[in-house]
């Protein structure tokens, strides 16, 4: 690990962030990181232990003179979105994060940096090191599975936590404090189909699209930003309907809860109409270049004639239905939110398409901070994947937050945040799920608050983390540990 990281202050939190970037730590796929935790606190000599579903709980007493405060729950998630460029040699399974300093960033080279929510974890983990920090009892839980179905949080019972306040350290932006969330559904379409003899007289194709931003598909879904998936449909929409192009394959996007920045598809067409389609296609490109070349100024879609066409393709009539649902299934921003400014309510993400072998999956994420519009939604995308013959399954739903506007910590964050920064927080609610709403579910009691340092590019190889945010995050963390109130 680099030492240049280890150097930045504070550094008792880069050396934990270091520390843990060190340990792979795909969801689902916990167990090293867990035992990981689980050995950090145990050489501290604090009470450490696993839950029925593996979360890892590590508690603290309170500092002298604290006794007398309300015990408090940090809470972060262990697990890190998997992303990295095509062109990057990494192996997510065995390999530690690698990372380097860029002016006042913390970047890692052609991967996610796993800030998201390895800060806040690495924040729990120093407090928890601590010797001169003032606070009262704690519970660090940090959960897992977060990013993919938020296993840990769902599973997590009742009564096993003792804490009347939790601090979620998972947001992204510094100078707010989160009151509230989106909660979640997956939506996956399937479909098996005969495949058809390739015709004679046919050239083949592999058409890329690639070098989209990506991002954070609650986050950033507002940004405008390229999806892979819709893209590459619109491309095998119009040459379907102009060349009767046929497919053979697509592999798009990976995560559902990441904007898809790539998307790859084998096709074919007759050979008569070659050059007509490579001079459509070419001006359809330009047009989508123009369309978000302030959005994605690095989009590349490329067209590349393959030696010797493919063996089978899909039959003409399913994908008549097939390349249609795609345009109808919404992605992107469904409805703003007419409580908050600026506050994205209801979204869908297209994240992932696998077309290959007669199979067909579709994978999305809907969020919405309103239950109804969120089943709304996703019985819109439902409709339109059915209509082509697809199953359509509804999975991992989990709640939204509701704001609680008079949360006596919400109190005490705004005046320390005023004090030390000359200037209010912006109390918001956010488009991501975060766990307080689930924990909520089991623990209705508790008041809870969401905070974090800047981080921008989460869920892709651009995430970055600020340093001089860090810094600012972690002054404020301190003094609200000095400052939760009495019991």
């Amino acid at each position: 690990m680099s030492q240049e990281i280890r150097n930045l202050e504070p550094k008792v939190l880069w050396n934990q962030f270091a520390n843990l970037n060190a340990v792979p730590r795909p969801s689902k796929k916990e167990d090293r990181v867990i035992a990981f935790m689980k050995d950090f606190g145990n050489q501290l000599g604090l009470d450490t232990f696993e839950d029925a579903i593996r979360n890892v709980i590590i508690r603290k007493p309170a500092t002298p003179g604290m006794e007398n405060r309300k015990p408090l729950v940090l809470q972060g998630h262990l697990d890190m979105v998997h992303q990295k460029n095509a062109d990057t040699v990494f192996d997510f399974d065995t390999q530690g994060i690698e990372m380097y300093v860029d002016g006042d960033w913390v970047r890692a080279r052609g991967t996610t940096l796993g800030a998201d929510n390895g800060l806040g974890v690495a924040a729990i983990m120093a407090i928890l090191e601590s010797k001169d920090i003032p606070h009262p009892a704690i519970e660090a839980l940090f959960t897992i599975d977060e990013e993919t179905g938020m296993t840990g949080a769902l599973n997590l019972k009742g009564g096993i936590l003792q804490g009347q306040i939790l601090l979620n350290l998972d947001t992204e932006e510094d100078d707010e404090i989160d009151i509230g969330c989106a909660g979640g559904i997956d939506v996956t379409a399937t479909a098996e189909f005969d495949e058809e003899e390739t015709p004679e007289g046919s050239v083949g194709y592999i058409i890329t699209v690639k070098g989209l931003n990506g991002g954070h598909s609650g986050m950033d879904i507002h940004k405008g930003l390229g999806n892979a998936n819709k893209i590459m449909n619109r491309l095998l929409f119009d040459g379907f309907d102009n060349f009767g192009l046929q497919i053979a394959s697509i592999h798009g996007g990976s995560l559902r809860n990441a904007i898809p920045r790539e998307s790859v598809a084998k096709v074919i067409i007759a050979e008569v109409y070659d050059e007509a389609f490579v001079f459509d296609m070419q001006q359809i490109v330009n047009e989508i270049k123009t369309e978000l070349k302030s959005t994605e100024p690095n989009l590349e879609i490329v067209f590349e004639k393959l030696d010797t066409p493919p063996a089978k393709v899909m039959p003409s009539i399913a994908q008549f239905y097939f390349v249609r649902a795609m345009y109808t299934a919404h992605n992107g921003v469904y409805r703003m939110s007419a409580d908050f400014d600026n506050l994205v309510e209801t979204s869908n993400n297209i994240a992932k398409v696998d077309l290959a072998n007669g199979q067909l999956s579709v994978q999305c994420l809907t969020r919405s901070s309103v239950e109804s519009a969120k089943m709304d939604l996703a019985n819109a995308l439902r409709s339109a994947f059915e209509l082509m013959g697809c199953e359509v399954e509804f999975s991992g739903s989990y709640p939204g937050w509701t704001p609680n506007s008079k949360s006596e910590i919400l109190d005490v964050l705004t005046s320390i945040y005023e004090k030390q920064n000359k200037e209010k927080a912006k109390v918001v609610a956010c488009h991501a799920g975060l766990e307080c709403g689930i924990l909520g579910a089991n623990y209705p009691d508790m008041d809870m608050i969401s905070f974090g340092p800047t981080i921008h590019g989460a869920h892709s190889p651009d995430e970055r983390a600020s340093i001089s945010s860090a810094q600012k995050f972690w002054k404020f963390l301190v003094e609200v540990l000095a400052t939760i109130p009495v019991k």
